[in-house]
């Protein structure tokens, strides 16, 4: 699930996959904007087929923490 995380990251902002780590942040690390964030969930939702609340993922900034709550949405 990771993987494919990282391919949809790469769709939206350059870099290297192997460079994305559960740490990186959304916007400060990766060089995300606000807009690109929510275009790559949107993507997220649909390759994972799972709905994700905005509200509740709205306060995570880290690859990881995104990863976590999409990994317990696709249980």
């Amino acid at each position: 699930m990771f993987d494919k995380l990282k391919a949809i990251i790469c769709q939206y902002v350059e870099v290297n996959p192997e460079d994305i780590k559960p740490e990186s942040r959304f916007i400060e690390d990766l060089g995300f904007n606000s807009y690109d964030v929510m275009c790559m969930l949107g993507d997220a939702e649909t390759e994972f087929d799972i709905e994700i609340n905005q509200e509740e993922i709205a306060n995570y900034r880290t690859v990881g923490e995104v990863l976590t709550y999409i990994e317990g949405l696709a249980e």
